[in-house]
């Protein structure tokens, strides 16, 4: 048995024989689940999977504009939390804003608010808001 190549074996960093034997267990178990499991196909098997429900009609439907618009709105008011969150939190601590800048701080927080309420007043009286 040639013995160099388990000579050389505790000079490998342990992290690459952990990546090693992590690999082989996968790849072990990924064959076994291939060569060992059962191969019965039936048309529940092939239904793609939809949260349970039968899926009805195709896939390819065009959905209707407003939940792309609900969803974008979604995103604005989440980064706008983003946003305020921070500043809530450091503006009346001792390690957060400097005291000379906490009232310039709110002003602009003030604004950004103000400039998000003019985007949902928008939205709203475009009917984003209104389902039929």
């Amino acid at each position: 048995m040639d013995t160099s190549l388990l000579s050389n074996l505790p000079s490998l960093p342990p992290l690459f024989v952990y990546g090693a034997i992590l690999v082989g267990f996968v790849v072990t178990n990924l064959a076994l689940a291939h060569l060992l499991g059962p191969r019965r196909r039936t048309a529940v098997k092939d239904m793609p999977y939809e949260s349970g429900m039968d899926p009805v009609g195709d896939a390819r439907q065009p959905f209707d504009i407003r939940f792309y618009l609900v969803a974008i709105l979604f995103l604005v008011f989440d980064v706008e939390l983003l946003f305020l969150y921070p500043w809530a939190v450091s503006a009346y601590s001792d390690l957060g804003i400097p005291v000379e800048l906490r009232d310039t701080v709110f002003g602009i927080m003030l604004i950004f608010m103000a400039t998000l309420a003019l985007a949902w007043i928008y939205a709203w009286r475009k009917g984003v808001f209104r389902w039929r």
